[in-house]
């Protein structure tokens, strides 16, 4: 069974830095691309960054390019977002998650860690 466990959120005022984390059990990471997504209060989820198997690329939404930084550590089945220079904007709820062939998510999702960014 695959469970993804996301940490690291918290308050932040804008401007400042934050590290999130996902330990993922269940399946090995290195044979996926994969991703952070971030759901804001009445939003749909979206996809943030996402980094391939061997870190070759990373992709990253137009709205956290040049700010956030997605990596991975394959030995620990982990993967990170670097988050600096935040805006009240990137408030929301961060999940990450295995991207499929089809570029959809996995079907389990784990409970996500909270940022908030206050102005």
């Amino acid at each position: 069974q695959v469970q993804l466990v996301e940490s690291g959120g918290g308050l932040v005022q804008a401007g400042g830095s934050l590290k999130l984390s996902c330990t993922a059990s269940g399946m090995d990471i290195s044979t996926y691309t994969m991703g952070w997504y971030r759901q804001a209060p009445g939003n749909q989820r979206e996809l943030a960054a996402s980094i391939t198997r061997g870190s070759t690329t990373k992709n990253y939404a137009d709205s956290v390019k040049g700010r956030f930084t997605i990596s991975r550590d394959n030995a620990k089945n982990m993967v990170s977002l670097q988050m600096t220079s935040v805006k009240p904007e990137d408030t929301a709820v961060y999940y990450c998650n295995y991207i499929n062939r089809n570029g959809k998510p996995g079907d389990s999702w784990g409970q996500g860690t909270q940022v908030y960014v206050s102005s």
